[in-house]
C-alpha cells in the first residue's frame, strides 16, 4: 500500500518540436490531435499485443509541446523505449525535472494551468499540482480511486488490456483515428468482446500492498489490486475483477501473508 504520508514523485516526460503531435498521434491510443492547448486528456501507450505499457495524463502545454504525467512506471524507461520509434521526426524528448504531486483546489476537468514551474491538472472536484513545494500530500489518491482512475503498479505494466482498465470510458483509446500500436486488438475486444476483467472499487478489511493478487481458494476467484489507499471509509482499492464476479454482494475471503483478507465490491465501471 502506498505511504499516503509521503508525497508522490511525479514521473513526467516532455515531447516537443514540429513533429511532436504527429509522433504522439501515431504512438498513443487516444486522439492526440483533438487535445487543445491548455488542456489534458487520458492516453496510453500500448504494445503490439494491445497491453498497456504506460497510462498517463497527456497535456498540451503549447502548439508543439506535450507533457505526459505517468500514472505508474518510469519516465526514463518510457523515454528510452519511445526513442526507438522517433526515426527522423523533428522532436526532442526529455524526462521532466523531479517534482511531487500535491492535492490542489477544485479546477475544471481537463484544464491545464502553468505558472512558472508549477503545473495544475484540473480534475473537477480537485486538481493535481506538480511543484517543488514542501508539504505535498496524497489526498488526491482517494478522490481518484473513488472516480475509477487507475494507477498502475510496476508489476502490472505491460500486463493489462485497455478494457480491463476502463480506458474507453476515460477517453484514453480511440476507435476512429488511424493505426497505433495495439489498435487492432482494441477494436477487436470492443466490437467482438472477449475481455475477462473489469475495473472495480473494493473495500479491504486491512491494508494490502498495491499489485497484490488476492485469490480465494473456495471460490476460485481472484482480484488483482492496483492502487490501494486509506480513506475516511476505510481501506479502498481499485482492482481488476472477473467480469462475472464484479458487482456481487458476497465478499471475497482471501489470505495474504498469513492473514485473512476480505474484499467487498463497492462499484464497477464498464470497459
Amino acid at each position: 500500500m502506498p505511504d499516503t504520508s509521503q508525497p508522490t514523485i511525479a514521473p513526467t516526460l516532455v515531447i516537443e518540436g514540429p513533429d511532436a503531435l504527429a509522433f504522439a498521434q501515431n504512438q498513443f491510443s487516444s486522439d492526440v490531435s483533438a487535445v487543445a492547448t491548455g488542456t489534458w486528456r487520458f492516453s496510453a501507450w500500448l504494445d503490439a499485443q494491445g497491453r498497456v505499457r504506460n497510462f498517463f495524463h497527456l497535456a498540451r502545454l503549447g502548439p508543439d509541446r506535450l507533457l505526459l504525467l505517468l500514472r505508474g512506471g518510469s519516465a526514463d524507461s518510457m523515454s528510452h523505449e519511445l526513442a526507438r520509434f522517433v526515426f527522423r521526426a523533428r522532436l526532442s524528448m526529455h524526462v521532466g525535472e523531479p517534482q511531487v504531486i500535491d492535492t490542489g483546489a477544485a479546477r475544471p476537468m481537463h484544464e491545464v494551468h502553468q505558472e512558472g514551474d508549477t503545473i495544475q491538472f484540473g480534475c473537477g472536484n480537485h486538481s493535481l499540482v506538480l511543484s517543488n513545494q514542501d508539504g505535498a500530500d496524497n489526498r488526491w489518491r482517494a478522490k481518484q480511486v473513488e472516480a475509477g482512475w487507475p494507477w498502475l503498479p510496476d508489476p502490472l505494466l505491460g500486463k493489462c488490456l485497455p478494457p480491463a482498465l476502463s480506458l474507453h470510458r476515460l477517453g484514453a483509446v480511440s476507435l476512429e483515428k488511424g493505426c497505433y500500436p495495439g489498435q487492432e486488438l482494441v477494436a477487436r475486444l470492443h466490437y467482438r468482446g472477449g475481455n475477462k476483467r473489469q475495473l472495480c472499487r473494493v473495500g479491504l478489511s486491512q491494508p494490502v500492498p498495491a499489485g497484490t493478487l488476492l485469490t480465494s481458494a473456495s471460490s476460485n476467484t481472484s482480484v488483482q489490486l492496483l492502487d490501494v489507499v486509506s480513506t475516511d471509509h476505510g481501506i479502498e482499492a481499485l482492482a481488476l475483477c472477473p467480469v462475472d464476479a464484479a458487482g456481487t454482494a458476497a465478499p471475497l475471503l482471501t489470505g495474504h501473508a498469513g492473514s485473512a483478507v476480505t474484499a467487498t465490491w463497492q462499484e464497477s465501471w464498464p470497459a
